[in-house]
């Protein structure tokens, strides 16, 4: 099975003053966490679809599940502390669920901007190298620091990638790493694929574009309008 782990645990600090979530803020008259289930939602090759989401907005979500008809998604549990422990809700639940070889699909549900041909390479890239790290190349100088800012490495821009999202996985592997990052004390990993990499595990690539944004911030919601309307408008053509 290939099912989507959607996180929608955060509340948005960085967004600033709202009266909800950054995942319920409307872009072109639609909740962006719809936006991004949606995709997963129309993609022939997703099973099933589990929801780690704020506890107190669960209901809601629920709601707009049922408003906008996503019937793909079984589950939704409450996130946890950290986004890393929401990650971890979602996986648990798709553990208790769904057979260990599943295919796992990690999104944020503020990325709403991801699309069939990026889901079908992840899938198809897991299959083939037990992972799928979606990433652009780096369109600036990345520079390695030390803890007094010190630069220490300057890599090759051609060797520098920004990872984004689905970040995806077998089943059993996402969820063995995470009981045992657990157990060593590790809670707030930045994303999956850096708690992989700790733990030595194969990582591999595949390529997204640079409209592959995650929507934190309110100057990110201003650039989802525009490519929301540039994609339509491509699509009306």
């Amino acid at each position: 099975m290939n099912i989507a782990v959607i996180f929608a645990g955060g509340v948005g600090k960085r967004m600033g003053q709202t009266d909800k979530p950054k995942q319920f803020i409307e872009i072109e008259g639609k909740p962006i966490i719809i936006h991004t289930l949606e995709i997963f939602e129309k993609n022939k090759n997703i099973d099933k679809i589990v929801i780690a989401s704020l506890k107190e907005w669960i209901e809601y979500l629920q709601e707009l599940i049922e408003k906008y008809s996503i019937k793909k998604v079984e589950k939704i549990v409450p996130g946890g502390e950290t986004g890393q422990m929401s990650i971890f809700a979602g996986v648990k639940a798709a553990k208790e669920l769904y057979p260990e070889d599943s295919i796992v699909l990690l999104n944020d549900g503020v990325r709403p901007f991801i699309d069939d041909d990026l889901i079908n390479r992840n899938i198809e890239n897991v299959k083939k190298n037990g992972s799928a790290i979606s990433c652009v190349g780096s369109t600036e100088t990345f520079l390695i620091v030390d803890e007094d800012k010190n630069v220490k490495e300057i890599p090759e821009r051609k060797n520098s990638l920004i990872a984004k999202a689905p970040q995806s996985f077998y089943l059993k592997d996402i969820y063995e790493v995470h009981i045992q990052a657990q157990k060593d004390g590790i809670y707030n990993s930045i994303d999956s694929c850096t708690l992989m990499g700790y733990y030595k595990r194969p990582l591999s690539v595949v390529m997204t574009d640079y409209d592959n944004i995650k929507i934190t911030t309110p100057k990110d919601i201003s650039l989802a309008e525009s490519i929301y309307k540039r994609r339509l408008g491509k699509k009306e053509k």
